[in-house]
């Protein structure tokens, strides 16, 4: 499912005008992430949590170079879906489609 997809499901079970679900949708993810830019986390009850997560810095390897190379310390955005999300899709999931699945 794609954003558009999202945005059309909603407004139709809604009722509410397409260009609503989407101006909803877009502030939600801009809060989501300015939120996590400042290090803070969003939880939703329910749903999951955003997090910020460290990564340590490491030694990793430029290949064309053939060089060792410095990754620094650095954090990545996360997402941990809560528990009852979880075991929602754990009951109601039976097959991956054949485009999505892992090879």
């Amino acid at each position: 499912m794609r954003k558009a997809d999202l945005v059309s499901v909603i407004a139709e079970k809604t009722s509410v005008p397409k260009v609503d679900v989407l101006v909803t949708l877009e502030t939600f993810f801009k809060e989501v992430k300015g939120s996590l830019a400042d290090g803070e986390n969003v939880y939703i009850r329910g749903f999951g949590s955003f997090v910020i997560k460290r990564r340590a810095k490491k030694i990793g390897r430029h290949i064309k170079q053939n060089k060792s190379i410095e990754i620094p310390e650095h954090f990545i955005p996360s997402f941990k879906p809560a528990k009852v999300f979880v075991e929602e899709v754990k009951d109601n999931v039976t097959s991956m489609p054949d485009d999505e699945s892992e090879d």
